[in-house]
């Protein structure tokens, strides 16, 4: 069975754009990384595994890489499973489900078949090598290891999911409105922009607060995954004192600095659902939050940063609202000289509607829908302390 000491390949899968964003943040945490599309490939320790679970902040998920080969037949992709070592991963008695088979530009395509023989491969690996009869089921009461398989230009890959849900579900949504941005998609975007915890941060359509929520926590340098736990930490070679002092030093880490993070929407409704999630995340003293029309926003305050999700696409019909919106949303901000705007929507006509072009824009993937994120570099000038800073 693996030991503390040993080292693993890993990925980290990253949604289609942000793979860079994983890729750096896993570097700042101590790893050499291969970036490739979806992911990003590192090795690391048990230990190193837990860290990565606990600290990214864009990556979906990170899973175990259990070995690699070609397969363009059902024989020989029984062959190249049975070769693997599952006995390092699956103790006698844990649950061991293929969670996940897909099938890309392959010569085996049916993947309930491919789920299948993977399946039957890897139990007769193990009860071989455990001196079990091949006649009687392996038992599968125990912890809940999830094991993937992919072919992509008949090439396998087989995975090991370490963190059961993906690493977006941070723990502190307790309420939703339509279409919320997801946790880490909020981190990456953060990620992009030239936010620092000394300015000031605002969201005018917050809706569930999730962007407010992800810059506080990067503000305070809490690690996302302190308030939830991971599969792997169920699984008998996974340490608990490992991860008990992971979490004990991701507490230790964090920063008690001031942060000056609002946001505002127009929806008394969605303001109650960003208070509680607020509430929940255990920032209320951090974030504040309260109900205005975008285009009241005003502001003395320098250098500071606007993050926007605003609606757009089926998150609302009515186009012509659309169009309103991003030209209040351009006269508003016009103003705001010092002010760094970053906006993401999927509307090809963004720039002509606010009024100006981007800086910068990159192409991204929100879930399945493309989007672009509009970058407006604001004029960077010096602080004033004295400054009145008002809202």
């Amino acid at each position: 069975m693996t030991k503390n000491k040993e080292t693993y390949q890993m990925i980290a899968t990253a949604a289609s754009g942000l793979e860079a964003v994983v890729g750096k943040e896993l570097r700042a945490l101590g790893f050499d990384t291969q970036v490739e599309n979806g992911r990003v490939r590192f090795s690391g320790t048990v230990s190193d595994m837990l860290k990565a679970n606990l600290w990214l902040r864009a990556a979906d998920k990170v899973k175990l890489v259990v070995g690699e080969f070609k397969a363009t037949t059902f024989e020989e992709l029984f062959q190249g499973v049975f070769a693997l070592d599952w006995e390092r991963y699956i103790a006698l008695g844990m649950t061991f489900p293929i969670s996940k088979a897909k099938a890309v530009k392959s010569k085996l395509h049916n993947e309930p078949s491919i789920q299948a023989i993977t399946k039957k491969a890897i139990v007769k690996k193990l009860q071989t090598y455990y001196h079990r009869p091949m006649t009687v089921p392996l038992p599968e009461t125990g912890p809940l290891i999830p094991i993937e398989v992919s072919l992509v230009k008949d090439k396998v890959l087989l995975m090991i999911n370490t963190s059961g849900d993906s690493l977006f579900k941070r723990g502190y949504r307790v309420e939703k409105g339509g279409a919320p941005m997801k946790e880490n998609m909020a981190a990456a975007l953060i990620a992009l922009t030239n936010w620092y915890p000394d300015k000031p941060f605002v969201d005018p359509t917050c809706g569930s607060g999730t962007l407010c929520i992800e810059a506080a926590l990067i503000g305070l340098n809490r690690a996302p995954g302190l308030s939830r736990r991971f599969i792997c930490e169920d699984w008998p070679w996974v340490d608990s004192k490992t991860s008990q002092n992971l979490r004990q030093e991701a507490k230790k880490a964090e920063r008690q600095v001031s942060l000056d993070i609002s946001g505002f929407d127009i929806d008394a409704r969605m303001v109650a659902v960003a208070q509680a999630n607020v509430d929940a995340a255990g920032l209320a003293d951090v974030i504040t939050l309260k109900q205005m029309r975008l285009q009241d926003f005003r502001t003395e305050k320098t250098n500071g940063v606007i993050v926007s999700n605003p609606p757009y696409g089926e998150r609302l019909l009515d186009d012509r609202a659309v169009d309103i919106l991003y030209n209040e949303m351009g006269q508003t901000f016009a103003p705001l000289k010092t002010w760094s705007q970053f906006i993401v929507t999927s509307d090809v006509n963004f720039e002509k509607k606010f009024g100006r072009q981007a800086d910068k824009k990159r192409k991204l993937y929100n879930g399945r829908l493309r989007v672009d994120f509009y970058q407006f570099f604001g004029q960077r000038v010096k602080r004033v302390t004295s400054d009145k800073e008002t809202n």
